[in-house]
Order: structure tokens, then C-alpha cells, then sequence
């Protein structure tokens, strides 16, 4: 047998214990869904870290868009509000926060802006 070949082979051998393992493994993660449930919390906290340091604080946000649907629409009953959009662009003045306030009449949308100083204001509400 021929150098070349034994070298094809044991190259052939490698790559299908590489994807033997490979498989063996993805389906040992599957089989515990709770790793992935802990990936994506870390994660969530981790950003949620990241964006109160920068100003993005949801609780003020969610404050700020409340206030601003109670003044612009005070017969609008809301039962939620979710964060659906955000931009960040340099400097605090550019910053945009979509948020969208569900009840039992529909949907609301308000676009938050900042200020210089960084507090949160309704630009739209509708």
C-alpha cells in the first residue's frame, strides 16, 4: 500500500470520528434543554448589564412610555409593555426606543427619545 493511501485513510478515519463525536455530542445537548434555558439567561442578563450602564434602563423607559400614554391618550388602557426596537447611535441626543403597549383595545406604539442629559421622553405616541 502506498504512502498516499494510508494517508487518505487515516484522514478519512479522522474526519468520521470527528463527525461521529460531533453527532454524539449535539444530540447529548439536546437531550438537556435546561442548558440552553441557562445560555439564554445569562446572556439576557448580561445585555441587560451592558444597557443600564449605557442609559437603557427599562424600568425608566417603561415609566417614561406609560406617562406619555396617560397624558396623549388617557382612555387607552394598557396591560403591557414590550421593548421592541431599539437604537443606539452615538451620542445620547440620537438614541431611539420603539416600545409597543398592548391592552384589551389594541396595540399602542411609543418612540422614546433622550436628552442630553439622558432622561427618556415620548417623541410619538400612537
Amino acid at each position: 500500500m502506498s504512502t498516499l493511501a494510508v494517508i487518505v485513510i487515516a484522514f478519512g478515519a479522522l474526519l468520521l470520528i470527528l463527525f461521529v463525536a460531533g453527532f454524539l455530542a449535539a444530540r447529548r445537548r439536546a437531550s438537556r434543554p435546561e442548558v440552553e434555558d441557562h445560555i439564554r439567561a445569562a446572556d439576557r442578563a448580561l445585555e441587560a448589564a451592558r444597557a443600564s450602564d449605557r442609559g437603557w434602563d427599562r424600568e425608566h423607559m417603561t415609566r417614561a412610555a406609560g406617562s406619555a400614554i396617560s397624558e396623549r391618550r388617557p382612555e387607552y388602557e394598557w396591560e403591557t409593555i414590550a421593548l421592541v426596537l431599539v437604537e443606539d447611535r452615538p451620542g445620547v441626543a440620537e438614541d431611539r426606543a420603539q416600545l409597543l403597549a398592548s391592552g384589551p383595545h389594541g396595540d399602542c406604539r411609543v418612540v422614546l427619545a433622550r436628552r442630553e442629559g439622558g432622561e427618556w421622553f415620548a417623541e410619538l405616541v400612537e
